[in-house]
């Protein structure tokens, strides 16, 4: 544990040479008239107050219902004064606001609390499990991630979630929900970029009756049905820059005003964001306001794509097989119970620009091509087939005490059929990446008879995305008759 006079760096995940290690801020209140009592916080906000519902209840007659609130930002801890009574005062010295030194003296009311502040660093040793909550794989980057949410889950640190579209987001969110104290309440899931920019903060904040056209009645947001819970606000990056800041104020005092209300309401409720955009990008394009950025990268974790842990994709590919309800006959028996080796090396081989989500598809389409027990080769769309032909191995080179000449790596001739024939690594990706995708939107048309809105939901996309795709490969929903 390391102790700091002046600053304490906010709750992160650095990576270093040595390995991934994690900060941990935290804070703590000791009574001054009661040296057993001590209060110890990694929450992003810390209430004080003569009633029941803040962090630390002071029996006190002098001490006002909401008194004051110790907010942890990026720079260090902020004592704010909530229009208090008999005032709020840091080393005898009167405050509205004020940053807060380890080792200073707060006077609320009657009652002395001194402050204290320390961070501990602990090193991230990888988890020997191959698999957490819903989270599938051994490869080391994803058990370095396991640990990471052990010991961040149970806190009520803000966590921001980066990767790919498709690397499992909303899953890593869900497993810290479930292995969170918040784990009873609600997991609720808001998609900032699937709601029309006029509707998100009704969606978030509520509204009360008759404030808008179309509102015949009050609703609660999101944030009050996520009370006691967790909130996962996902595409983040979606966000119109006008909202912001009415976010930016529901994170940091934990209170919403419904759309038509100017009264407040209070929330308890722990914010896990997600976003396939690089958020400093966005900040410096003036699309992501700076001071939101700081206040939610308390935690932020990057998901490595498919295509970085190529050697999970046999666990993913059997766990999908054993628990998908495509993979179902009529009694409940399991169809197609494992995939041949040939095939297995296409899927490890390509490179998934689809991620997670996409894999999971390919397997529901291998499932009801396949006509055994067996997804062979042929199940697959045709730019997985093509990958099926593992890079060259590299000989390793001579020992010096060998005195041996290092052979040189050798590849074995296959099959181009002019898909990579002269063509860069990026051209070659982009043709087969096209090729599966045509075959992937035809193959979803022909199953729902051409309905588009069905298609696009099978396929877990946006249905404007899903035409975009349509227009791209000149696909009309009459031609799902055409051979592949």
């Amino acid at each position: 544990m390391k102790k700091f006079p002046d600053f304490v760096p906010p709750t992160k995940v650095a990576y270093l040479d040595r390995g991934p290690t994690l900060h941990v801020r935290r804070c703590t209140l000791a009574a001054v008239d009661r040296p057993d009592t001590t209060w110890t916080f990694d929450k992003d906000e810390v209430r004080i107050g003569s009633m029941d519902d803040n962090d630390i209840v002071l029996r006190d007659d002098t001490v006002s219902r909401y008194h004051c609130r110790i907010v942890q930002e990026d720079t260090g801890y902020v004592l704010v004064d909530l229009h208090s009574t008999n005032g709020t005062f840091i080393n005898k010295v009167r405050v509205r606001e004020a940053f807060l030194k380890p080792g200073c003296t707060i006077a609320v009311g009657q009652s002395l609390l001194k402050f204290g502040a320390h961070e501990e660093e602990v090193t991230i040793v990888p988890s020997r499990a191959d698999r957490l909550g819903g989270l599938i794989g051994g490869n080391a980057q994803m058990r370095q991630i396991y640990s990471i949410l052990e010991k961040i889950a149970p806190t009520a640190t803000t966590v921001v979630i980066e990767g790919e579209t498709g690397t499992g987001k909303e899953v890593v969110a869900q497993t810290i929900h479930n292995l969170s104290p918040r784990a009873k309440g609600e997991l609720v899931v808001f998609d900032c970029g699937a709601v029309p920019p006029n509707l998100i903060e009704s969606e978030l904040f509520g509204h009360e009756k008759g404030s808008f056209t179309g509102a015949v009645m009050t609703r609660q947001g999101l944030f009050e049905l996520a009370d006691g819970g967790t909130l996962f606000l996902d595409e983040l990056g979606e966000l119109p820059l006008d909202l912001q800041p009415k976010l930016l104020r529901a994170l940091e005092q934990r209170e919403v005003r419904r759309v038509g209300s100017s009264k407040p309401v209070k929330v308890d409720v722990r914010i896990i964001a997600a976003t396939n955009r690089t958020l400093e990008d966005e900040v410096r394009a003036g699309r992501f306001r700076q001071d939101l950025f700081y206040r939610l990268s308390v935690v932020r974790l990057h998901l490595p794509a498919l295509r970085e842990r190529a050697d999970d994709i046999p666990a993913l590919v059997n766990h999908f097989l054993k628990h998908q309800a495509y993979n179902r006959g009529a009694d409940g028996t399991q169809r197609v119970v494992r995939v041949a080796k040939d095939a297995m090396t296409a899927l490890a081989a390509y490179p998934w620009p689809g991620n997670v989500r996409e894999l999971v598809n390919v397997v529901e389409r291998a499932v009801s091509f396949c006509d055994g027990e067996l997804i062979a080769l042929a199940d697959l769309p045709e730019p997985i087939r093509e990958a099926r032909v593992a890079p060259a191995p590299v000989a390793a080179p001579a020992r010096a005490s060998t005195g041996t000449t290092p052979r040189p790596a050798t590849v074995q001739p296959r099959p181009t059929d002019g898909m990579i024939d002269g063509a860069t690594f990026k051209d070659a990706k982009e043709k087969w990446v096209s090729s599966f995708e045509r075959d992937y939107i035809l193959s979803l048309l022909r199953k729902n008879n051409g309905n588009i809105s069905h298609a696009a939901r099978e396929a877990d996309i946006d249905r404007k995305y899903f035409r975009k795709l349509m227009k791209k490969y000149e696909i009309e929903a009459g031609d799902t008759d055409e051979d592949e």
